[in-house]
């Protein structure tokens, strides 16, 4: 929670919130360049001075959706049965957990998507588009060197090497499954990220 967010009442996060959530859709919908104010005023149900008081221009609001978004994320990994996504079982987990999804195989990642979307505005936000992303990776970073630590991965698996693997496997087979509107090759992506982080193991 930001500093202005810590000085609304609960009637002005919940007004926040809603404006949030309706940008996001709509950039989801629209893209970042068919979403303006007045699309959003209507979709959030606010007035022009509403949506001006709690975000001054475009670039604000759509600050706002990628830390929404970066939220949803991390929150999505840190669900109990994962618990600190340090062991080949809680990735196979994370993992099924995506696969078994049925929105993967057409929408895509809610998270990825805003990226390629904001890369290409000459919007001031791409610092905090790749702190979502820093904040994801580290999950994944945190629970390899656990598990590298325990000695359920070489002294010589690298922590972030292996995190980017991971992490270029899910994002490129959401778009691959997307596109085919079918989850195979997320599945077959993530399948060979975590046969490869397997190759690190002593056994490996």
């Amino acid at each position: 929670m930001t500093e202005t967010t810590h000085k609304l009442t609960p009637k002005g996060l919940a007004t926040r919130a809603r404006i949030v959530e309706a940008a996001a859709q709509l950039i989801y919908e629209r893209g970042v360049h068919g979403t303006n104010n007045e699309l959003l005023r209507r979709a959030a149900s606010v007035s022009g001075s509403q949506l001006n008081h709690y975000f001054p221009d475009k670039e604000s609001w759509v600050r706002a959706v990628i830390q929404w978004r970066a939220d949803n994320v991390i929150a999505l990994h840190r669900r109990e049965e994962l618990g600190e996504l340090d062991s080949l079982e809680a990735l196979r987990r994370w993992a099924d957990s995506y696969i078994g999804w049925e929105p993967a195989g057409k929408g895509g990642c809610g998270y990825g998507s805003l990226a390629a979307e904001i890369i290409k505005t000459d919007l001031a936000v791409h610092d905090d588009l790749q702190a979502g992303f820093e904040r994801w990776e580290e999950l994944f970073r945190r629970g390899l060197r656990k598990m590298r630590d325990r000695g359920v991965l070489r002294p010589d698996a690298n922590p972030d090497h292996l995190t980017h693997v991971v992490m270029a496997a899910f994002q490129g087979g959401m778009l691959l499954a997307q596109a085919a509107g079918d989850v195979a090759p997320l599945r077959d992506a993530l399948d060979g990220a975590l046969a490869y982080i397997a190759t690190f193991t002593p056994a490996g």
